[in-house]
């Protein structure tokens, strides 16, 4: 059963995992989630992505599950799917109850717990690297709906991707309200200048990547210089590199950017050489053997 479903703690294939219509994170988004995968088998990082889902269930004020619970709960689903790599993607919700907006109205939770067979990125895309392009979307402020929390509520991502994608791009880069680098629709960002490595501070208002920190660890083991900034688009037109770093895509490289608008979208800019540069390419071969060490360590 390579794709299976663990609802409030029962088993069950994809097409049994019910929930009711009047669940709010099918009506309001009003839930909060995490996506990780296996390496040799095995949870990477749980530890770290069960505390920034805390982190985002307490920034909206809901309720979770034990930790340990949670983890029993993955290890099992993981066990039972007997997929060789999974995907793994972790959902709390507040559940149902009278109906309106307000968080008093519901007195429960329900946890969904998703287990398929991992799909990485094809080696061929690492090897052209990702287009994206500067979109007119921008990302939410943290005095709205916090960027840092990881919840149900993907609107933003989803309409910023479908632009860039109008642009002829794989992936969006979102700028905040007054012009700065974010992140992407599902990623982190890095360029490279002069072997220092910069990312987008986190009080711009971003979620903090589990693989963005995990990859800063890494990069700074192997001696390079990294730093947390706040910097706009065209730094990363003049970039020797640029990367993106996820749970699937690891460390994806970047090699074009678009700027412009949907309707009128300019001529690509190739980044540095306009191909996959080196230390994208080491950063990505020491995650993964990182990734993998530290999957196998925990398990022990």
């Amino acid at each position: 059963m390579p794709t299976l479903c663990n609802l409030d703690g029962r088993l069950v294939p994809p097409e049994e995992a019910l929930v009711p219509v009047l669940d709010r994170g099918f009506l309001y988004g009003d839930s909060v989630y995490e996506v990780l995968r296996t390496y040799g088998g095995r949870p990477y990082a749980m530890g770290r992505h069960l505390r920034r889902l805390q982190g985002s269930a307490q920034r909206i004020g809901l309720q979770l599950p034990d930790a340990a619970a949670l983890a029993h709960e993955v290890a099992r689903t993981l066990a039972a799917a007997g997929n060789a790599e999974s995907y793994v993607r972790i959902i709390v919700t507040r559940g149902e109850g009278k109906f309106g907006l307000a968080p008093a109205l519901s007195d429960e939770r329900r946890v969904v717990i998703v287990v398929r067979p991992l799909e990485t990125p094809p080696e061929a895309l690492y090897a052209r690297g990702l287009k994206v392009a500067v979109v007119a979307i921008r990302r939410l402020s943290p005095r709205t709906l916090d960027p840092a929390a990881k919840t149900g509520n993907y609107l933003n991502s989803v309409l910023a991707l479908g632009q860039a994608q109008r642009m002829g791009a794989d992936d969006a880069v979102l700028l905040d309200l007054v012009g700065r680098v974010t992140e992407l629709s599902t990623s982190n960002i890095f360029f490279v200048k002069d072997r220092v490595i910069v990312t987008p501070a986190l009080a711009l208002g971003l979620l903090e990547g589990v693989t963005r920190a995990a990859v800063m660890e890494v990069a700074r083991a192997q001696g390079f210089i990294v730093q947390e900034a706040f910097h706009g688009p065209e730094a990363l037109a003049a970039a020797d590199e640029v990367f993106a770093t996820s749970t699937l895509r690891e460390v994806m490289p970047i090699t074009q950017l678009v700027f412009g608008t949907e309707v009128a979208p300019e001529t690509p800019r190739a980044i540095g050489s306009g191909a996959p540069g080196p230390v994208a390419k080491a950063l990505r071969e020491a995650f993964r053997a990182q990734a993998g060490k530290s999957a196998a360590e925990a398990t022990r």
